[in-house]
């Protein structure tokens, strides 16, 4: 069983887990590109989640465990454990009859969602219809799982929640090789290694975890259900979707505009992911549990200074993530992607949504802990009704950029929406938490942001002049690669030190 860990610790765990279920989704994207190329049957795998997550976003799933965290920690500070395991208790057997109910329902009614979100999918209608049924019950066990993880990550335990995504990830890829092993290669196979996938890592192997933590299943009393708290706080997030929960699926509902639009934005987020789940999701994962016992406590001041802090740091990291991204974003979509069915031309076209997409990594990190803050102190309306302004907005401009722009527009109308939502939430916390703290992370922005305008400039001058713009070989990409991104950290981090960055003094101390 693990231990409960410090706040560094836990996002090393976190950030190292991360990297790992991105790698292993860097598989299996490559594994689908190579199987299927930017076309269709990559578009039919992408749209059969579409209708599922949306089970998991009228449930809030994407914010369980934030839902229930700051109830569980409240209980826990007062050393009242019984009643924890009865909040627990409550809040777990609602949720998990509604998600099944919900499921059934969606499990019926699949031809008319499908028709209804999906209409121009005309051909291969039926098709997505049967796979979105495949994959429906692969959202019981990552709702439920959630519930499961948030009992740990309360007692600061990370490690096998840590685990779910890996396992779910390589559920997904075996399914895939499997499949192609017999001979029929297809994106039924790989929905098979979701729910597969999903059973193991997101519920068997965390209903183990949390049932070794002090706080699990028992009888509640008559009237002390939590469900009411539960929905209190939760009400708004299934509600008010934040845009950066729907981000994915603009991604797959406006791609419908033409085949191997929603594969090609697919197989560039899902790289630019890579960097933002190591670094913006790892540090807001980690930092959560110790604002919300910090919330409980009424240690205000130590929230507001944990909360910048954290934010700085992220900033940091991220400015340098998009700096080498920018750089490295033609070499590693050739090297990731370009085999099999993926030619050249689907490489350039994913490396130039890839390049767009790398600009969002800062806000990424800032949105992942500003809005932690506010949940910590129960206030959850603040960020939903701030994502939601933004998701209403992001649908013209959506539409507009795509008109103006072509795909490319796509990726710059994410870049931009995400962009102005971590601004928002920004002014938001320095309302709500006085602007001396937002005095002290906008220097660490700018500062970040000149960092990596210039490492970016050198390490592209640089890589050109070495590599061209002819098409690159094996051992030519892993050149770029490695020139590029050893010149782009290095430029930074010197910046940064003529800057007296004190986030990169942080850094030296902690290493």
């Amino acid at each position: 069983m693990s231990r409960p860990l410090r706040m560094g610790t836990a996002a090393a765990v976190v950030a190292g887990s991360v990297l790992l279920s991105r790698l292993l989704g860097l598989g299996r994207e490559a594994l689908l590109a190579g199987l299927f190329g930017v076309g269709s049957e990559a578009d039919l795998y992408k749209q059969a989640f579409l209708v599922p997550d949306f089970l998991n976003y009228l449930l809030a799933g994407a914010y369980l465990t934030i839902t229930l965290i700051p109830i569980l920690s409240r209980h826990i500070e007062a050393g009242h454990l019984d009643r924890a395991s009865r909040a627990f208790t409550s809040v777990f057997r609602f949720v998990g009859i509604a998600v099944v109910i919900l499921t059934a329902f969606m499990w019926v009614f699949a031809n008319d969602l499908v028709s209804f979100v999906f209409p121009d999918v005309v051909e291969n209608h039926d098709r997505l219809v049967s796979m979105t049924r495949l994959v429906l019950p692969a959202q019981i066990f990552l709702v439920v799982g959630a519930l499961l993880m948030a009992v740990q990550y309360t007692h600061r335990r990370f490690l096998l929640p840590a685990l779910a995504p890996l396992i779910y990830n390589l559920g997904i890829i075996i399914g895939g090789l499997l499949g192609a092993a017999a001979g029929n290669a297809s994106p039924e196979s790989f929905l098979w290694g979701a729910v597969i996938g999903s059973a193991i890592g997101s519920f068997g192997l965390q209903w183990w975890g949390a049932s070794r933590t002090t706080t699990w299943l028992m009888r509640p009393l008559k009237n002390e259900s939590s469900v009411g708290e539960y929905l209190l706080l939760a009400l708004p997030l299934m509600i008010g979707q934040s845009v950066a929960v729907l981000d994915e699926q603009f991604v797959r509902f406006f791609g419908q505009v033409e085949a191997g639009t929603t594969s090609a934005l697919g197989f560039a987020r899902q790289l630019n992911m890579v960097p933002v789940g190591v670094i913006a999701q790892a540090a807001g994962v980690a930092a959560y549990p110790f604002l919300a016992r910090l919330a409980a406590r009424g240690e205000n001041d130590a929230l507001v200074d944990t909360t910048g802090r954290a934010a700085r740091n992220t900033l940091f990291v991220a400015a340098a993530a998009t700096a080498s991204l920018i750089v490295l974003a033609r070499p590693l979509v050739g090297l990731l992607y370009q085999n099999g069915q993926f030619t050249a031309e689907d490489a350039d076209l994913v490396a130039r949504l890839l390049t767009i997409y790398a600009f969002s990594i800062p806000a990424w990190g800032l949105h992942q802990i500003l809005s932690r803050h506010f949940y910590a102190k129960r206030k959850m309306w603040t960020p939903v009704l701030i994502g939601t302004a933004f998701s209403v907005v992001a649908i013209p401009v959506w539409r507009g950029l795509y008109t103006s722009m072509g795909v490319e527009g796509f990726a710059l109308a994410s870049t931009l929406i995400i962009s102005g939502y971590a601004l928002a939430m920004l002014v938001a916390w320095g309302f709500d938490s006085g602007w001396v703290a937002v005095r002290r992370l906008v220097p660490s922005l700018l500062r970040g942001l000149v960092a990596a305008t210039v490492a970016a400039a050198v390490a592209l001058s640089l890589t050109s002049a070495l590599f061209g713009d002819d098409e690159l070989t094996l051992w030519g990409g892993l050149g770029w690669v490695v020139v590029g991104g050893v010149t782009a950290l290095t430029t930074f981090l010197v910046v940064a030190y003529a800057l007296r960055s004190p986030e990169l003094k942080e850094l030296r101390r902690r290493v």
